[in-house]
């Protein structure tokens, strides 16, 4: 979908999903229940944003990446959800007119963050609140380095386990065969690379 077609409204889900985590699994499922319940006839549109940022150890999957861990993720949980990608624009009040573009027009914004249902809000979206799941392990700073210290390591068995209480197995499977794993090893920000 580009940003010039007509796109209807939807209950949308925003994130970054460096990685797709369990706190996402759990946004999603809960915005899917909603959905299902208050609005049937909307889709549900699972915005991934951050798609134009280079990569580095807070970005360190690209756009594609992350819609087919999202496609894991979703078929675990056994329901279907659209996927659009969103470019920043570093403007945090013009954000919610720009995403308008590659999302769709006011709808339900079903979010888990204050500061970006304040946003939608502002900007006309009916918005519904989910709690957060487990928010200390469920970080994605925390995801991403426990991921980077098990990026030498080439025994899958090990990395499910280390990885599993955070991430849905077949997220986890995903990034395997994407070998999305091995390049936080060399994506140091200052010092040396692990391994």
């Amino acid at each position: 979908m580009t940003p010039h077609e007509t796109i209807p409204e939807a209950c949308v889900v925003l994130g970054r999903f460096q990685p797709v985590h369990r706190g996402h699994a759990s946004l999603l499922s809960s915005a899917e229940e909603w959905r299902e319940k208050n609005a049937p006839d909307m889709p549900l549109r699972i915005a991934i944003g951050s798609t134009n940022k280079p990569q580095n150890l807070s970005n360190p999957w690209d756009a594609e990446e992350r819609e087919k861990m999202l496609k894991a993720s979703l078929r675990e949980l056994d329901f279907d959800a659209e996927i659009v990608g969103i470019p920043d624009i570093d403007d945090p009040p013009r954000w919610v007119t720009h995403a308008e573009a590659y999302h769709g027009p006011p709808g339900v914004l079903i979010t888990s963050d204050q500061a970006t249902a304040d946003l939608y809000a502002s900007g006309g979206w009916t918005v519904e609140m989910i709690d957060l799941e487990d928010r200390t392990s469920l970080e994605g700073w925390r995801i991403r380095e426990t991921a980077r210290m098990m990026s030498t390591i080439t025994d899958e068995i090990a990395i499910l386990t280390v990885l599993s209480p955070t991430m849905q197995a077949s997220v986890i499977e995903t990034m395997i065969e994407m070998d999305a794993f091995r390049r936080l090893a060399f994506m140091g920000e200052g010092g040396e690379p692990v391994g």
